[in-house]
């Protein structure tokens, strides 16, 4: 089935481009969620029609990323976990905590935009890369720290 994707969708292709889909996938995903409409010659002028608005509205937005993205950089993440013998942790570090830490920098991010190469599960600093437009990731540093045991 034919379909004008209205959205971005990851793996799939990027808003007003035609592809082709399984019909089920079209048909309870897609057009549900509004990511896409089926590829008449109707919907198909109406894209043409918005696609000079969302081209303005992803410049104004790339700007704004951009700025974001410098503020950031700038940021310096710390986190501190339970570790084990050999610096390594007890779980992982999650994207969700991320997103927490980020907050309280100041920096609404949803969780899902947060890519981590590989599970975060030792001490020490590690890359992550978090995704504020279509086209712009921002490299950060995450600092794991040993929680100290009072206690012992």
């Amino acid at each position: 089935m034919k379909v004008v994707l209205r959205q971005d969708v990851d793996n799939l292709g990027e808003r007003g481009q035609v592809v082709n889909v399984a019909a089920g996938y079209a048909r309870n995903y897609l057009l549900p969620k509004k990511l896409a409409l089926e590829a008449t010659p109707g919907n198909l002028r109406t894209l043409e029609l918005h696609r000079k608005v969302w081209l303005a509205r992803d410049a104004r937005d790339l700007g704004e990323a951009q700025a974001l993205a410098v503020r950031m950089s700038k940021v310096q993440l710390q986190v501190v976990k339970k570790a084990g013998e050999h610096d390594t942790l007890y779980g992982s570090v999650t994207t969700a905590e991320i997103a927490e830490l980020l907050a309280g920098a100041g920096f609404e991010v949803d969780r899902r935009k947060i890519h981590l190469p590989d599970p975060i599960k030792t001490l020490g600093t590690h890359a992550v890369q978090v995704k504020i437009h279509r086209g712009l990731s921002v490299p950060m540093s995450l600092q794991v720290i040993a929680e100290v045991d009072e206690g012992a």
